[in-house]
């Protein structure tokens, strides 16, 4: 089939993209996935990079990718959840790096699976999984719900975006960072942004007196150094990126697969509540050049790959 891969660690110029590899074999409760698109995000290019080395053993060649939507095309021994044909999306991670989602199919386990949202294109559905999930269950770590005020740090990328309107369907408050040009899209939102960067907590602060009750880091770079001047006592914190967010109190989260939150977060897609922002799309032999603007940092929304 084809795919991207890689042999080695390396940047973006060790992804290789072929005919080569097999379609992968499917185990008793998972589904063959005709992928229809991938999306691309940090953790991807951190794995190829061998950032993860310590927590994830590579099988090479790694195929990249946990974000996808496709078609159900072979059922594994035991798979009442879908029938071939069935249109999904899924959060495919494995507990090592082999079988990713940038290829032409992708055996994925029922419990990484839920319905694609129906008034989605496939390029919007790839980009809702992980980042959603993301969302969703670090507003949960922190316990955010109707009266509090949610500062939430890279609102405007894919998991920030997805975090701000679940944060604002909780009925809590949302300040949000970002770099200027995306404030008007935070507003869209319903977050109130403030720029990152010197003199951040001066302006949080001026938006919240007397401190905000939860914080979601999701861009790491010590942004959660910040806490101590702008959080109300008792604040809960969640860092995606930064483990230092320990010293604050708070708890680092690793985003699990989780098909009743992936089906939620479906159901909320397609009926207009949850929107997925498609920065850009490339097809599946520019995936090393996806990679390369998913490392850039400045992305508003997400980056997928058409297969």
């Amino acid at each position: 089939m084809k795919a991207v891969s890689y042999r080695a660690y390396g940047g973006p110029e060790v992804l290789e993209y072929g005919d080569d590899l097999p379609r992968p074999k499917v185990g008793p409760d998972s589904v063959l996935v005709q992928v229809k698109a991938a999306a691309v995000n940090p953790v991807d290019w951190k794995a190829r990079e061998g950032y993860l080395d310590g927590m994830i053993q590579p099988v090479f060649p790694v195929v990249p990718g946990w974000d996808v939507s496709g078609v159900v095309v072979g059922l594994g021994a035991d798979t009442p959840e879908f029938q071939e044909g069935d249109e999904v999306i899924g959060y495919v991670r494995e507990d090592f790096l082999s079988r990713g989602t940038f290829a032409e199919y992708v055996a994925a386990p029922v419990r990484t699976l839920a319905p694609k949202p129906a008034g989605l294109t496939f390029e919007e559905a790839a980009a809702l999984p992980l980042a959603g999930l993301t969302a969703l269950q670090s507003l949960r770590a922190v316990r955010a719900g109707e009266g509090d005020t949610v500062l939430i740090h890279g609102a405007s990328g894919g998991v920030g975006s997805m975090a701000v309107q679940l944060a604002r369907r909780l009925g809590a408050r949302v300040i949000g960072t970002a770099s200027e040009r995306n404030h008007d899209y935070l507003r869209g939102l319903g977050a109130e942004p403030v720029t990152y960067g010197d003199g951040l907590a001066e302006r949080v602060r001026a938006l919240a007196p007397g401190g905000v009750d939860a914080v979601l880091d999701l861009v790491g770079g010590g942004a959660v150094a910040t806490s101590p001047a702008v959080t109300a006592p008792g604040a809960r914190l969640v860092s995606i990126a930064d483990p230092a967010v320990t010293e604050f109190g708070g708890r680092v989260l690793w985003v699990r697969p989780d098909p009743a939150d992936l089906t939620e977060l479906s159901r909320l897609a397609e009926e207009g509540a949850l929107k997925v922002e498609v920065a850009e799309v490339f097809p599946l032999e520019r995936t090393a050049d996806a990679h390369r603007r998913s490392a850039e940092g400045h992305t508003r929304g997400k980056i997928v790959v058409t297969v």
